[in-house]
């Protein structure tokens, strides 16, 4: 009995043990979960970031071909994604705050990102193409705006919304994980430096790899990576006690936080904004360059808000001031510097792209350390406050949508780009919370913005010795000027050191409208896209019953357009501002020709009008027997991108042809020429329009006076076109390898100017068949063959010549090449005439080196007589 009666209690007690030692067994199991859950979490708040940002690159260059780069759809783009972050910010802040399971949110919300990433491979390319004919060729400011918010705000919304609401539920999990009340700047920081990664890894290794679409894919995977992950970590933590129970929501008490909040976000990307646009009128303007600027600001970014959540979460007031103060400060740093950044750039070219990453380093780093570790503090206090950061989120995102448009459309029109910097730097002192100690915080950065107001800092545009600045424009997009140099040579800069033409380069600007308008049998209407300096549009316009028309990006650039040509004179001439690209997408008319200029390839931007989308899209403006030219500039090219854009071309036009401009080797023109409907050329048709008295006066001075001086300028047909190209990727819109082939184009110009010429001479074999047909072939295939071999080894002997000689130097390094090409065709006069002024001006110094040279010219074209003429007047030296 005894022993039964104790059983109760032995049996009570070893429950109690059995109890106690099961919480202990699943306590100690838990604790290596929660403590793993804690590290574990950080690679999903950096992957989360990583794809943020790498969807924010790829998604803005998708729009920029639909929407164009016209500053205005610029500023709608990107409006409309931060407004996106800012209603997802605001919509899922209660949410997330209240939810039982953050991590369960979040990985909804990233499976929302994930799928509507893989949905906009198809749909934001067709939304894309339906909106600019609903826009027109010339919309107006505001409804262009609309349009391009329009666009981003509703494809992307899905996205962008969820976007708004991972930094809050990943700050409430890290919270949870790590059990700390502060982490909000900690997140901000590695989320930060996630992006960081996601701008260098998207820009330099994914979309060159991979495409836009390929790209996009890949992202996805990242968010799916971050869903899963956030779901196996959770789960140990599904009956932790969720924030809501603890602590209802609060409003923000304070209106002065809530402004600086907004005003944070605001002046942080007009900074942005600002900085980049001052960086490009020294940097190289590539995707990489952009690229490089962008990771600076992500890198300071980043380290401000880890350094803070390490070193100051706990400050209140005197650190708001301090991180005001210093904003102010840090920006100010730069905006002395910034004047200074072509010489940065000249000490660090060696370097290349580090270099250009080095300099943008040193702009941005410390003033985004200090706005990194400022939105750190204001976020904290509104978690503190409100129990989530989604508010702050919110607010700050609004303030950052409207920065690009206050920045291009209000600050750098009324005050210039660089007084606009000041004038932002300056603005956070305004933040600073009133009172005596305000005033000792904000005296030395505004002291150092004083000075540096009524010291203006000097001009970036270059002017050459002796030269001088006649005209600047400075606008939203460019800075353009005319600047005269030491000779009386007036040229075209765009953002100082972009040369977009000149007064030196007239005749071949003419030559460009000219050679395009002659392969036509009959032009009447004719587009130019880009018009520099004017020459071109201007030219074309001379041609009889031609009506011009010009497109060109920059009003800068069209406002300039007096100090080169005299557009009053061509009555038949109209110009209007628009990109391009949409223009031709949005315009129902035909044109009998079409001419593109040469676009500089690696200029960001430009590639996108290389692309056989375009070459499509011209294509369907063509009139029945169009002619479509695109101008490439080989002293600016490498072969790769030659190649891809001449792969590009044959697949829209198949028929297509090759031909130069002149035979100028420091500046080598080629033009890749389509006809809608194919066909051949006919030279006797050619020849009549050259005996137009009306047609002639335009043309003869620019050296077109027979047929065989059009044709000569021929370097192939479709399948010596096809030969050279080869086999490999071809430009397209979702696969932009000429944008991203930006630091070979660029290596390309401390290349030999001629060297992609020669090339193309060496390697491709025009074929008379391929230009002519019948009897025309017949009759010219021997001429036209003499012609091109005399022309390539023209070419060949100007590549040849030693260094830059004069006089009779010149004379001696460049006859024997010359009189080699006349030998072979007799026709070829860029041969014939040099060397008969050789021989004139060797006269008056050397007159036996005279006859010898006129003796030779005379032995290799003997069925001219021009030498034996001077020979017999000049030296009574008779024929045998």
């Amino acid at each position: 009995m005894r022993r039964m009666q104790s059983d109760p209690d032995s049996t009570a007690i070893a429950s109690a043990e059995r109890l106690a030692s099961a919480v202990r067994v699943r306590t100690v199991s838990k604790r290596p979960a929660l403590a793993a859950s804690r590290w574990a979490l950080t690679p999903v708040v950096a992957a989360s970031g990583f794809a943020g940002l790498g969807y924010e690159i790829v998604w803005t260059r998708q729009l920029s071909l639909a929407l164009g780069t016209e500053m205005m759809a610029v500023l709608g783009v990107i409006a409309g994604f931060f407004g996106g972050l800012a209603l997802g910010a605001f919509t899922f802040d209660e949410l997330i705050r209240r939810a039982r399971s953050p991590w369960r949110v979040y990985a909804i919300l990233e499976a929302v990102i994930a799928v509507w990433a893989l949905i906009n491979v198809w749909l934001l390319p067709a939304a894309g193409s339906a909106l600019p004919p609903l826009l027109g060729t010339e919309p107006s400011p505001v409804l262009l705006w609309a349009g391009s918010l329009a666009l981003p705000t509703l494809v992307l919304l899905p996205a962008t919304m969820a976007m708004g609401g991972t930094l809050a539920a990943l700050e409430r999990m890290t919270r949870e994980a790590r059990r700390e009340a502060r982490v909000t700047a900690g997140v901000y920081g590695a989320n930060t430096a996630g992006a960081l990664a996601g701008a260098l890894a998207s820009t330099f290794l994914l979309i060159p790899l991979l495409g836009f679409s390929g790209t996009l894919v890949c992202l996805a995977g990242v968010n799916a990576f971050c869903a899963v992950s956030a779901l196996a970590l959770g789960s140990a933590r599904d009956n932790a006690r969720p924030d809501a129970d603890v602590a209802p929501p609060q409003p923000v008490r304070e209106l002065r936080l809530t402004i600086t909040l907004f005003a944070t976000g605001l002046l942080g990307i007009a900074f942005e904004v600002l900085v980049v646009r001052l960086a490009a009128q020294a940097m190289q303007d590539t995707v990489y360059t952009f690229a490089g600027l962008l990771a600076a600001y992500l890198l300071g970014t980043a380290a401000g808000g880890l350094l803070w959540q390490r070193a100051g979460r706990d400050a209140q007031d005197a650190g708001l001031r301090c991180l005001l103060a210093g904003t102010a400060f840090a920006c100010l740093i730069t905006a002395s510097l910034a004047p200074y950044v072509s010489r940065l750039i000249e000490a660090t070219s060696a370097a290349g792209a580090s270099g250009e990453l080095a300099v943008a380093i040193a702009l941005f780093l410390a003033p985004a350390t200090a706005m990194g570790a400022l939105f750190g503090l204001l976020a904290q206090r509104v978690r503190d406050q409100r129990g989530s950061v989604g508010w702050a989120v919110g607010v700050n995102s609004l303030g950052a949508s409207i920065a690009p448009l206050i920045a291009a459309q209000l600050l750098i029109p009324t005050l210039g780009l660089w007084q606009a910097l000041l004038a932002v730097a300056a603005a956070y002192l305004l933040l600073l919370p009133s009172g005596r100690t305000a005033l000792m915080w904000a005296a030395a950065p505004a002291t150092f913005a004083l000075v540096l107001w009524v010291n203006p800092a000097p001009s970036l545009m270059k002017v050459p010795p002796g030269g001088a600045l006649l005209a600047v424009r400075e606008g939203p997009m460019a800075t353009a000027s005319v600047v005269d140099d030491a000779s009386g040579t007036r040229y075209l800069e765009v953002n100082g050191h972009f040369r977009m033409g000149g007064t030196s380069s007239a005749r071949s600007d003419y030559r460009q409208a000219i050679l395009p308008l002659l392969l036509h049998q009959a032009p009447r209407q004719a587009v130019f896209l880009g018009i520099g300096t004017g020459a071109t549009v201007v030219g074309g316009a001379q041609m009889p019953g031609v009506s011009v028309l010009g497109v060109e990006l920059s009003r800068e650039v069209v406002e300039l357009l007096p100090w080169f040509v005299n557009t009053a004179a061509a009555p038949a001439l109209r110009v209007t501002v628009a990109d391009a690209r949409r223009y031709v997408a949005a315009d129902t008319k035909q044109y009998d020709v079409v001419v593109a200029d040469l676009f500089h390839p690696a200029l960001d931007g430009s590639g996108a009008l290389y692309t056989v989308e375009h070459f499509q899209a011209v294509k369907r403006r063509l009139a029945p027997r169009g002619v479509f030219c695109q101008w490439l500039p080989l002293y600016q090219l490498d072969l790769p991108s030659l190649r891809a854009i001449m792969r590009s071309f044959l697949d829209v036009y198949p028929d297509g042809s090759a031909w130069l401009n002149h035979y100028s080797i420091r500046t080598p023109m080629l033009a890749l020429i389509g006809a809608k409907d194919g066909g051949y050329l006919d030279p006797d048709a050619l020849a009549a329009r050259l005996r137009d008295p009306s047609i002639g006066h335009v043309v003869r001075p620019l050296g077109f006076e027979a047929p065989i001086d059009l044709l000569g300028q021929y370097l192939g047909g479709p399948r010596a076109l096809t030969a050279f190209a080869g086999q490999g990727p071809r430009n397209t819109d979702d696969y932009p390898f000429v944008t991203f082939d930006a630091r070979r184009n660029v290596g390309a110009l401390t290349a030999a100017p001629w060297s992609l010429l020669l090339a193309i001479t060496r390697n491709m074999q025009p074929d008379p068949a391929e230009l002519l047909a019948g009897a025309q072939r017949d009759a010219w295939s021997s001429r036209l063959s003499a012609y091109w071999r005399a022309r390539n080894r023209f070419l060949e002997a100007g590549a040849s010549l030693p260094g830059d000689p004069r006089g009779t130097a010149l004379i001696e390094a460049a006859s024997p090449g010359l009189i080699e090409a006349l030998r072979s065709s007799a026709e070829f006069d860029p041969a014939y005439g040099p060397l008969m002024g050789m021989a004139r001006s060797l006269i008056s110094s050397d007159r036996a080196a005279a006859v010898r040279l006129l003796q030779q010219i005379e032995a290799a074209a003997p069925s001219r007589g021009e030498a034996r003429e001077l020979l017999a007047r000049e030296f009574g030296v008779q024929k045998d």
